[in-house]
């Protein structure tokens, strides 16, 4: 039997989802799409059940490719659990109504029904039940209530005979519907709903969010480092070396299988960032040097997800997402950008456009370092002083700023609107986030560690063919005269291709001076994302514009990098480098405005 769960987005899928699913839960692209859906099994009276949880959609009059597929899903089940917020019952009877007119059973789960009391939002169910014709279950999927109820429905099978209604039509019905079942009585607002109003104020909002961010980097970097220095390290430095330095000794070393597997010895001792070996290097990034930030960032997201709060991030920086061509939910994978980039190159599928899908992830892939290159930025480049951070970052973020502006002003097309539901704020639920966690870590693995491994053969192979001796000779003297940095550099910065965080480990024992650290840092974000990114993007892409996506980045790192050899020499040449930044900026601003005046006339 298939369960199909449909609904807006931000009413709780998800969580009905994990709620209901065990561990044996998978994520898949719907066939000829890049729209992903989650497939989970469970058992019910002894009958094993697939779970689908459909893409979020408003209507089944399809607006983009997720809605496309929801509607395309309709047809492969065999009953739909349509989840409703009941703090928003108007908005969502749209698609109930809608649902019901297809040839399917529908189940109606009004989750969120906690929050109706808070909210002094009072619904008459039995009168609900006599409009729809169908069952309404009332749920509050965080802490499982009414869900055992639900499944009492599974084997539902009454289709209703409902007319077909226009648009028009329907939203009248809709009003019948909501004068008939729903009284509001007004009430004083709690502390929680007061807290709701300010997030979503800019005056409160943004001060608000600067410090939710500053806090998830500081919880992300100190579970990271905790799990590194408690777990990873002694792992590696213990155990796991003495069993690959005993192997080495069997392999001999400078054979082709000691080559392959355990790679080049330093010093006549593996070094698991330096040897690259598949069982050296090719285990020790994916699992040692990435894993440890991406279970810190993703726990903190699914918190963040599941209390209700991206969406108000979304809302706050809609206005500046529209400059650059974008919406307010493509904060999303720029926040993701910063754990790993491959699933915010991912994340990007999910929005309204090809252009826009493009502007994210090139943006992403130019000014979003990733949580292990982060903490390697930190590492170095701050050892020299905490404004030394601030200038990479800095940096990063005008380019973010100036490549989306030209971006929106020369790409065709135009942004679509942000339009999403704004949820409660509410206590996630462990459990939950656990499950979520757990998912986003065995699909990250699989995505990574095939690539991190091919890229490891591929470096062994460039070594041996004299591919980076050959690169450093041509390039050596153009990157001296442009960015001021040694040609020793190039070999780092090659690596990043492979990895970025393993790159900037490269550049330690280079003994570069703060200025070469913090071009190179930020080089080596700009200019290229790592394979796995760049395999994700190519396939999200294609070819044609993945190609002029990496022209993008090339052009920025070689423009960002010579421009910061010039003003960095002092004080005085920063803020005239920042200045002229600002400057261009606001002839981008009034540039791009023109523009959308021109269109309006």
């Amino acid at each position: 039997m298939k369960v199909l769960l449909m609904g807006n987005p931000n009413v709780g899928k998800s969580v009905v989802f994990s709620r209901l699913t065990g561990t044996s839960v998978t994520s898949s692209n719907y066939a000829g799409t890049t729209v992903e859906y989650k497939q989970g099994l469970f058992k019910h009276d002894g009958k094993n059940i697939e779970l689908i949880d459909v893409p979020g959609t408003y209507t089944l009059d399809p607006t983009n490719k997720a809605e496309e597929v929801a509607v395309e899903m309709l047809k492969e089940g065999d009953i739909v659990y349509n989840i409703i917020d009941a703090t928003n019952l108007e908005r969502n009877l749209n698609l109930t109504l809608q649902l019901l007119e297809e040839d399917i059973p529908v189940v109606v789960l009004l989750n969120m029904w906690d929050e109706t009391k808070h909210k002094g939002i009072n619904i008459d169910l039995e009168k609900l039940r006599e409009k729809l014709k169908v069952p309404v279950i009332p749920t509050v999927a965080t802490t499982g209530n009414g869900l055992r109820e639900a499944l009492d429905y599974i084997d539902y099978r009454e289709i209703k005979d409902f007319d077909r209604l226009t648009s028009d039509q329907r939203w009248v019905e809709i009003g019948h519907i909501i004068n008939a079942v729903q009284e509001i009585k007004p009430k004083h607002h709690s502390g929680k709903e007061l807290l709701e109003e300010y997030t979503l104020k800019p005056w409160s909002g943004i001060p608000i969010a600067a410090g939710v961010l500053y806090l998830v980097f500081i919880v992300i970097r100190f579970i990271g480092e905790g799990l590194i220095g408690y777990i990873a390290e002694p792992f590696f430095a213990g155990p796991y070396y003495n069993l690959l330095m005993r192997i080495s000794s069997l392999l001999n070393e400078g054979s082709f299988l000691h080559d392959l597997f355990i790679g080049q010895l330093v010093n006549g001792q593996i070094d698991f960032e330096q040897s690259f070996g598949l069982l050296t290097t090719g285990i020790f990034i994916p699992f040692a040097a990435v894993l440890p930030y991406i279970v810190s960032f993703y726990f903190v997201l699914s918190i963040l997800e599941d209390s209700g709060y991206l969406p108000r991030l979304a809302v706050l920086v809609d206005n500046l997402m529209h400059k650059v061509g974008l919406h307010g939910f493509s904060i999303i994978p720029m926040i993701l950008g910063f754990g790993c980039n491959v699933p915010a190159a991912l994340a990007a599928r999910n929005l309204d456009s090809k252009r826009e899908q493009f502007i994210a992830s090139t943006l992403m892939s130019i000014s979003i370092p990733c949580m292990a290159q982060t903490a390697m930025i930190i590492g170095l480049v701050g050892a020299f002083g905490g404004i030394y951070i601030f200038y990479v970052f800095a940096s990063l973020f005008v380019v973010w700023i100036i490549v989306g502006l030209l971006l929106n002003y020369f790409l065709p097309g135009y942004s679509s609107d942000l339009l999403l539901e704004i949820p409660t704020l509410r206590t996630p639920v462990f459990k939950v986030v656990l499950k979520k966690l757990w998912m986003r870590i065995v699909n990250f693995l699989k995505e990574a560690i095939p690539f991190v491994l091919l890229g490891v053969l591929a470096v062994n192979a460039m070594y041996a063919l004299g591919f980076f001796d050959l690169l450093t000779r041509f390039i050596g003297p153009i990157f001296a005269k442009l960015f001021g940095l040694p040609k020793e550099v190039i070999s780092a910065l090659l690596m990043g291709f492979l990895r970025k965080d393993l790159a900037m480990g490269m550049l330690a024992p280079l003994n570069l001076t703060v200025k070469q650290l913090v071009i190179s840092s930020t080089i080596l974000t700009i200019y290229f994302p790592c394979v796995a990114t760049f395999i994700v993007l190519f396939r999200e892409l294609g070819l044609k514009n993945m190609i002029k996506s990496a022209g993008v980045m090339i052009i920025t790192a070689v423009t960002v990098g010579t421009i910061l050899n010039l003003g960095f020499n002092s004080i005085f040449g920063i803020i005239i480098t920042l200045f002229s930044i600002f400057i261009l900026i606001m002839i981008l601003y009034r540039m791009t405005g023109k523009k959308h005046q021109r269109l309006m006339e």
